[in-house]
């Protein structure tokens, strides 16, 4: 049976230069020879989303100073790349004319945030979007030059979300609807559907983001919803790494590894997938492939959903280390504590009260402390909250004090093997200790598919490479 439907996503490096859209077009064309049917998501070009918020944020504060200048940077990165490919005189002006109506209403919104003094989560999803929507009309413009017949269909005709505004959820109900009545007449005319990651719309038409990152999450909802047979995810890597090529040069990409594997490495520290992109495609049983768009011939990695019964692939039981950097361990500590029910309840209710996100909690076996990591710059605030929600408990001493460390780093160990494999824990911690690295905290996923620690940050580089060791040998 010939492959059907794929759904394929570039990601902000791989549409972000004219080099890097020559090499996507070329994808696009050698995908539409072994697909019938080939849906293209895009990220803005690098480097813009973080242009439009910081000018947004910037005029909320009464700067508008800097407009100027941001007009004219967004205008030349899109305007070069459309004078560099789009051959066609008609179609590269008019492309050039969409992408300066799109920065005018960014200059109008940016003033009128000047005005209010304030940036509403609805109006910076509206200035966040502007990326994606003025990158897609680029990139089908380049790509129907180059002979390959397209259309820029916004997600938002098609992707629809509650108003939760920067942070929305799809309804996926509504959204399966619209994504079929809109993409498939056009695949079936041959065309390939090009859109945006990242946002949707309210059903009444409001533009919502899906959080940062959210591009590969559009590209696993548009999958899911078709549904596709394959998603992949086009970025600058050949696929998962075994650990980030910064610390470790020694790192090797994986040729496959699970969903609960991915699912950790994502969340604790990966960037090469979004963690939220997991779900759509594992529920819906579609293939998922990272591969790289500056080394196509490169196979990737390719998402399998389970592993063989031990476990291994090519018997390796650790695949990956990863590290969050900029964290620190808060915690609560005294012998009052002992046996009083609701402690860690209002510890936690009190920390989402500050909207920090917490990717690790330790406690001691005695109940005398709570631990847990929180993100460095938030690490203050996290502690000054807690002080006031346990003060009765601080002034009658069953609290003794509520206090952070310095910067930590939580080094995560992941393989699916370690959950059928005895002493993979005394081999990690045998390692660090022979290389002269502390370990402050310990937590195990009950998935048994991680082992996550908690090192200085002096020690995180020694600790990835002392435990990459582990992967090679």
């Amino acid at each position: 049976m010939p492959k059907q439907t794929l759904v394929m996503k570039f990601g902000g490096t791989s549409v972000g230069s004219v080099d890097a859209l020559v090499s996507v077009t070329r994808i696009i064309r050698d995908a539409r020879k072994e697909w019938s049917r080939v849906v293209v998501v895009t990220s803005a070009m690098s480097g813009v989303t973080n242009l439009l918020l910081d000018s947004a944020i910037l005029a909320a504060q009464g700067r508008v100073d800097a407009l100027s200048n941001v007009e004219s940077t967004l205008k030349e990165k899109h305007f070069s790349v459309a004078e560099a490919l789009i051959t066609d005189q008609d179609l590269r002006e008019t492309t050039k004319q969409e992408i300066s109506d799109l920065v005018l209403s960014l200059v109008d919104l940016c003033k009128a945030m000047a005005v209010l003094g304030e940036a509403s989560p609805r109006a910076m999803d509206t200035v966040a979007s502007l990326g994606e929507r003025m990158s897609v009309r680029l990139l089908a413009a380049v790509v129907n030059d180059a002979g390959i017949k397209a259309r820029a269909v916004p997600s938002t005709q098609f992707v629809v979300t509650n108003a939760h505004y920067q942070n929305a959820h799809p309804d996926f109900k509504a959204t399966t609807e619209k994504t079929r009545a809109l993409l498939n007449p056009l695949m079936d005319a041959g065309i390939v559907p090009i859109t945006t990651g990242f946002i949707g719309a309210t059903p009444e038409g409001a533009i919502t983001t899906l959080g940062r990152g959210g591009s590969d999450y559009s590209a696993a909802i548009i999958g899911a919803v078709l549904p596709a047979d394959d998603v992949w995810i086009w970025t600058d890597v050949d696929g998962v790494m075994t650990t980030d090529p910064r610390i470790e040069p020694k790192a090797q990409t994986l040729p496959e590894i699970n969903y609960s594997e991915i699912a950790e490495l994502a969340y604790y520290g990966a960037k090469v997938l979004h963690p939220k992109t997991i779900r759509p495609v594992l529920d819906a049983g579609i293939g998922l492939r990272i591969c790289n768009t500056f080394n196509p011939s490169h196979p990737g990695t390719r998402l399998i959903a389970s592993v063989k019964s031990n476990g291994k692939v090519d018997g390796k039981v650790i695949k990956a280390v990863t590290a969050i950097r900029r964290q620190r361990l808060v915690t609560i500590e005294g012998r009052g504590m002992l046996g009083v029910p609701g402690v860690a309840a209002r510890a936690f209710g009190a920390v989402a009260s500050t909207g920090t996100s917490v990717p690790l909690i330790t406690q001691a076996s005695s109940e005398q402390s709570i631990c847990f990591a929180v993100p460095s710059e938030l690490a203050d605030s996290v502690v000054a909250t807690l002080e006031k929600a346990f003060a009765s408990e601080i002034a009658d001493d069953d609290i003794d004090r509520v206090w952070a460390t310095d910067d930590i780093s939580i080094i995560t160990v992941v393989g699916a093997g370690m959950r059928h494999t005895p002493g993979v824990s005394g081999r990690v911690f045998s390692q660090l200790g022979n290389n002269g690295v502390n370990v402050l905290a310990i937590a195990q996923g009950s998935s048994e598919v991680s082992i996550s620690l908690v090192v200085a940050a002096v020690d995180t580089e020694s600790a990835v490479k002392a435990l990459h060791e582990l992967i090679v040998n």
